[in-house]
């Protein structure tokens, strides 16, 4: 079973992560519905970051690394774990950010 997006069923692992990365604003609403999250202007700076790290990089940050560029880079200065897992509960911003910004699942903790 996928994502429906934009008509178009996509593949999702066993966890619900796309297998290849989608970044289209309709991927992160089907998301976003489907996971009962009302996107805030917050969301989105988390959601945008998580992105062109993975283009960048090919990975998205851990937690701790997230919270850092989100803050070094004033894309969200206020961001703390706390407010990152208030926006994303279900495993905070490093995993269900992910998942929502329709990327494929983070590696491990060994791969950041």
């Amino acid at each position: 079973m996928g994502i429906v997006i934009n008509g178009e069923e996509k593949e999702v692992d066993d966890y619900g992560y796309l297998l290849e990365p989608d970044y289209s604003e309709e991927a992160v609403q089907a998301f976003a519905t489907a996971e009962n999250i009302t996107l805030t202007e917050q969301h989105w700076k988390v959601i945008n970051y998580l992105r062109q790290k993975y283009q960048e990089e090919g990975h998205t940050p851990n937690m701790r690394n997230l919270v850092k560029g989100l803050q070094d880079e004033d894309v969200l200065p206020e961001a703390d774990t706390k407010l990152l897992f208030d926006l994303f509960p279900d495993g905070g911003a490093a995993k269900q950010g992910c998942r929502i910004a329709g990327l494929p699942q983070p590696k491990g903790k060994g791969g950041y």
